[in-house]
């Protein structure tokens, strides 16, 4: 075998070796655990105030909190607290990796469950920490919560037929195809729904 074929064999090596080594760290559960934004995070964040959004939440928040989107979104759940405080321990929350203390996104429910007992779940990771497991970590632990939640019956996702990522951060947990909507904002997204007593953690 030449040098130069030997060379390449060993840079072949190297990269299979290195690809074992990081699909066997993706399938190795991932762990989060919720730290609330208040009122007063959330309307730091959406003014674009990192430092204060972070002091307030007890959290160093990532960059991906003030970014146009992020912004948008924790000023929507603002105005939502400002005109109902009780929704407070539904919607959105910094999500910590455990156990190295990482935020790794945010996830929540839009807000408490509706007169039919449905609760809808929403989730971001951060891009630095994305194809890692933390999506489908986050949207675990939602349906743990809306299992142990005596007045939820469903759980409600509702997803861009391009959005691969989060269709596929779903799959497995029991969701149904249920329908389609429509909004000018997200445009036509598809609704998945699983009855909340489906999940059993474990």
């Amino acid at each position: 075998m030449s040098a130069e074929a030997v060379k390449r064999w060993t840079a072949l090596q190297h990269w299979a070796s290195i690809s074992a080594m990081n699909n066997e760290l993706l399938s190795i559960p991932k762990h989060v655990r919720f730290v609330e934004l208040s009122a007063k995070a959330l309307r730091a964040l959406a003014e674009g105030d990192l430092a204060g959004g972070s002091a307030e939440a007890g959290v160093a928040l990532d960059e991906y909190f003030v970014c146009e989107r992020a912004r948008w979104i924790f000023g929507y759940r603002a105005d939502q607290l400002a005109a109902d405080p009780s929704a407070a321990p539904w919607i959105t929350r910094a999500a910590v990796s455990e156990p190295d203390g990482a935020v790794v996104g945010d996830a929540g429910f839009h807000g408490p469950p509706d007169e039919a007992g449905t609760v809808e779940v929403g989730f971001t990771v951060v891009p630095g920490h994305r194809r890692q497991g933390y999506a489908r970590a986050m949207v675990r632990a939602l349906l743990v919560r809306a299992a142990t939640e005596p007045g939820v019956r469903t759980v409600r996702a509702r997803i861009r037929s391009d959005n691969n990522a989060s269709l596929a951060t779903i799959a497995g947990f029991g969701f149904t195809r249920v329908g389609e909507q429509g909004n000018e904002r997200d445009g036509l997204v598809t609704v998945f729904e699983v009855p909340a007593d489906a999940f059993e953690a474990g």
